[in-house]
């Protein structure tokens, strides 16, 4: 693993937390997307050299929904950037952590993400993330 890539910060309202954040960071969010497959509208900031990505939840069945109705709003997951995401995959599972994508996915900011769950990693959901080299 590289770097942290980004924290991701689940939210109710992606509005108004793009406010608070603004206010924050005293910067404007840089990038608003969607990702369909995961029911999210995510928006980034850029601090230093340091990225947040909010999520809200476009629907109750929604990863984020479903975790902001068990914890509330908060920090969601860590990403870290990885140089090959497959290679990657199979070395974690090799010393034993839990992978919920085997096979990486599209994500957002032109990524490929797969998760290790949290219940392997002390109760932090793990992104992993590799640049897209195609932004289809």
């Amino acid at each position: 693993m590289n770097k942290i890539e980004h924290i991701g910060i689940a939210v109710k309202d992606l509005e108004t937390s793009n406010l608070i954040f603004e206010k924050l960071f005293g910067v404007p969010h840089y990038k608003t997307e969607t990702v369909e497959s995961e029911g999210v509208k995510t928006s980034f900031f850029k601090t230093g050299t340091n990225k947040i990505e909010l999520l809200e939840a476009m629907n109750p069945n929604s990863p984020i929904a479903k975790f902001i109705d068990k914890k509330g709003e908060g920090i969601h997951h860590i990403a870290f950037d990885v140089n090959d995401i497959e290679l990657e995959i199979k070395r974690l599972k090799n010393e034993g952590f839990v992978v919920i994508n085997e096979t990486p996915k599209k994500g957002a900011d032109n990524k490929l993400v797969a998760f290790l769950h949290p219940k392997s990693t002390n109760g932090v959901l793990i992104e992993l993330c590799q640049e897209r080299i195609n932004k289809e």
